[in-house]
């Protein structure tokens, strides 16, 4: 297990200054971990200076003339939602997922105006990670199911994934993002579960391990879209952040909001738990961004200037 105070020992973050000039694009790029990839690898990137590691978030910065209505991106096939941060300047944050291929690919970014759309297109590099292997061992009834659990797990994940759907266009978060829970690292967010000897799907968030009752708080304002008890997380809330952005918060003892809440960044909104697929207590936390699953800490990762 690694402390929270020691991860900066284990996760290596970078970041490029970003200037302004009129029609250039800027870009800010950080990771949450060094990232091998090989001398292949390197010389076709070499010509596209944004980098990520599968489970990076990107903050990206462009500049349109005049006053688009609105500013969108498209990456493999995902939204990328951008936001104004000054006079002709506009950011979004770009999720790499765990599992896309490495390669280099294109964010497209549309603006619209009265008289028609503008695009620009950045250049991103995604670029292999290697995560951790984490072997576990449960009591069969958490693993091998019966119908009827296994109908109850597809009906909870099919929730789930309508939460997702609904993504708001409004930007609800403001600053830098907060570590829900101060505690042990557990679980690290895409490690290659071993579970009874059979492999299963890479972990999607990270596991904070911390006393039984201690409080979770919202990482950043936004609204609850979904508070619950299912198979496998137990107690859990989901939060809207806007633009894409959701935070899940699983493995929870009591759980203090309700669907439709409007949540203040650092509000109270449960306590760490057992409830669930857990062997003890700890907070699960996750995020997607624009369908991606990403490290979230890569979030905090980020200098955010006035955003």
């Amino acid at each position: 297990m690694v402390k929270r105070s020691d991860m900066g020992n284990h996760r290596g973050t970078w970041s490029m200054r970003w200037f302004l000039s009129v029609g250039w694009i800027l870009i800010w790029t950080w990771g949450c971990g060094t990232s091998a990839y090989s001398a292949d690898e390197a010389n076709q990137s070499r010509t596209c200076q944004t980098r990520g590691a599968q489970g990076d978030v990107l903050l990206i910065s462009v500049t349109f003339d005049g006053a688009p209505q609105h500013v969108k991106g498209t990456f493999l096939d995902r939204s990328v939602w951008f936001f104004p941060i000054a006079s002709g300047r506009y950011a979004g944050l770009l999720g790499i997922d765990l599992q896309d291929d490495p390669g280099t690919y294109h964010l497209l970014v549309h603006a619209d105006y009265s008289d028609g759309p503008r695009r620009k297109s950045v250049c991103v590099t995604i670029l292999k990670k290697d995560y951790p292997v984490q072997r576990l061992t449960l009591p069969k009834s958490m693993v091998e199911l019966d119908q009827a659990t296994l109908r109850r797990v597809r009906d909870e994940a099919q929730r789930v994934r309508q939460i997702f759907k609904h993504e708001s266009p409004v930007r609800l978060w403001r600053g830098p993002f907060l570590e829900p829970v101060h505690g042990v690292i557990s679980g690290r967010f895409g490690s290659r579960r071993i579970i009874n000897g059979f492999p299963r799907s890479p972990h999607s968030g990270e596991d904070i391990a911390a006393p039984q009752g201690t409080p979770v708080v919202a990482m950043n304002s936004g609204v609850v879209r979904l508070t619950m008890n299912h198979f496998f997380t137990g107690n859990g809330v989901i939060i809207d952040h806007g633009l894409g952005l959701f935070s899940m918060y699983f493995h929870l003892s009591d759980i203090f909001v309700r669907e439709g809440q409007r949540i203040a960044k650092g509000e109270p909104i449960g306590t760490v738990g057992a409830t669930g697929r857990a062997t003890g207590p700890h907070l699960h936390w996750g995020i997607r961004l624009n369908g991606a699953r990403v490290d979230p800490y890569s979030l905090l990762a980020i200098a955010f200037e006035k955003t």
